[in-house]
């Protein structure tokens, strides 16, 4: 059985920084490529951040220079470190691992709220 725990989420000051993570399991977290979207209420989901499985990152341009994704194959383990958070990030953040041979082989985790209050 595939699972994917996000942790870490919670109720930060804007300029403020949070450190999600993503654990997986039932899955050879290796092979896949991870990633991390949000939800804001009333809009869809985006990505925030990806990287694959030889460490290649791919970085929204509104987080450019302010998140980090990064990932621990050992510990099948993603992250999110999230620095000078804004108002506007607040959302509910999703992990999604997506296989690397066969993008339809993708799984989803249940989500970690994150508020930043002004």
């Amino acid at each position: 059985q595939v699972q994917l725990v996000e942790s870490g989420g919670g109720l930060v000051q804007a300029g403020g920084s949070l450190r999600l993570s993503c654990a997986a399991s039932g899955i050879l977290f290796s092979a896949y490529v991870m990633g991390w979207y949000r939800q804001a209420p009333g809009k869809q989901r985006e990505l925030v951040a990806s990287i694959t499985t030889v460490g290649n990152i791919v970085d929204a341009a509104s987080v450019k220079g302010r998140f980090t994704i990064s990932r621990d194959n050992a510990a099948n383990t993603v992250y999110l470190q999230m620095n000078s958070l804004k108002p506007e990030d607040t959302a509910v953040y999703y992990c999604k691992a997506v296989y690397y041979m066969n993008s339809q082989r993708s799984y989803w985790g249940q989500g970690t709220q994150v508020t930043v209050s002004s």
